[in-house]
């Protein structure tokens, strides 16, 4: 359980770093930060099912 934990924390904090609020980073649009939150969604349904 305590990977699992740890690998929520780091998504969701590559999560907030993905999103597009710098100069450099807004042509880039949504889409690393659309595909760490499928992964993070990814990540919590697996560890709340118990399979992660």
């Amino acid at each position: 359980m305590a990977i699992s934990t740890l690998l929520i924390i780091i998504l969701i904090i590559l999560l907030i770093g993905a999103v597009p609020s710098w100069p450099h980073a807004r042509n880039w649009g949504y889409g690393p930060s659309g595909f760490l939150g499928l992964a993070l969604l990814i990540v919590i349904i697996l560890a709340l099912t118990g399979r992660f």
